[in-house]
């Protein structure tokens, strides 16, 4: 499985950094093959200062070795063995008009002392964080997810919103990092899933994202858009680093493991700001973002 998942996610990111490079018609991703000394590596690709994109980027890594400590305290083991895999992405148009998009699919294996399997499992998601809300846009975006879940479980939908809710919430801000999409962990084998069952899932979530997001795009690049709304993204913008530093497990797990600092920052935007006590105009579209994050909607 780990063979066949690393397979998927390489063709996965040629066929994301294809496109975008395509919809930004100027910049082109840079590529950063790297080694983790303590086994494996990655393959990173950055876009930066584009027509569209100011940066983003599209990275995979498959890593192997020893548990560190305080991953294996965390999962209540002595001695184990680990092999993680996945590609995590996020993009930072240019225009506030354009929300930033994360995505993530992964695949860990912990070993037991003889070198099986003890625990396998899949994980992932994708989620939109707006600057200026479109409903049409949130609606498109929900659908596309709802879609692809419905093809594997008629659940599956409802019970991964509600965890994207959940889990990109700023929790010092009483507010969501933004309006979610899809977020899942530790599926594993069960009475209603295999691993191949699981796998075609994710492989289904991993291959609708650029029909979630790639025509949000479209339609929203070349609005024109004001200083003061420029500044409006750059404030979101340090809402969506407090996020990544302060709460995100990808983040904590990658620096736990001796990961490759660049690759791990990669998410953070290259303009950002933090004024002091701001509060948007009462009535404006602004506060309209605002309210939509302290209270989720259900969007499909």
């Amino acid at each position: 499985m780990k063979d066949k998942f690393y397979q998927y996610i390489q063709e996965l990111q040629d066929t994301i950094t294809s496109k975008l490079e395509e919809v930004d018609s100027k910049a082109k991703f840079q590529e950063d093959l790297w080694k983790r000394p303590e086994g494996g590596g990655g393959r990173t690709r950055v876009i930066e200062n584009g027509n569209v994109f100011e940066k983003g980027g599209v990275n995979i890594s498959a890593v192997h070795g020893e548990l560190p400590e305080t991953i294996r305290n965390h999962f209540g083991v002595k001695d184990a063995n680990f092999f993680a895999c996945g590609l995590s992405l996020v993009l930072h148009p240019k225009n506030p008009m354009v929300p930033t998009v994360h995505a993530n699919w992964r695949y860990f294996e912990m070993y037991d002392q003889s070198g099986n399997i003890a625990e396998s499992w899949f994980g992932g998601g994708q989620d939109l964080t707006p600057y200026y809300l479109f409903e049409e846009d949130a609606k498109h975006f929900h659908q596309t997810c709802k879609t692809a879940c419905d093809r594997h479980n008629a659940d599956f939908y409802k019970k991964y919103k509600t965890k994207c809710d959940d889990y990109f919430y700023n929790a010092h801000r009483n507010e969501g990092r933004g309006i979610g999409g899809l977020f899942f962990d530790y599926c594993k084998t069960s009475d209603e899933m295999s691993m191949e069952n699981w796998y075609n899932f994710i492989a289904d979530v991993g291959n609708s994202f650029l029909e979630a997001y790639i025509p949000i795009v479209e339609k929203r690049k070349d609005l024109p858009f004001t200083e003061a709304q420029r500044n409006w993204q750059e404030i979101r913008r340090g809402r969506y680093v407090e996020f990544n530093l302060v709460h995100d497990k990808g983040t904590l797990f990658g620096l736990k493991t001796n990961g490759r600092i660049e690759s791990i920052l990669m998410s953070l935007p290259p303009h950002v700001q933090w004024v002091y006590n701001h509060e948007p105009v009462v009535g404006s579209e602004e506060e309209k973002l605002i309210e939509v994050l302290k209270h989720p909607k259900s969007w499909v």
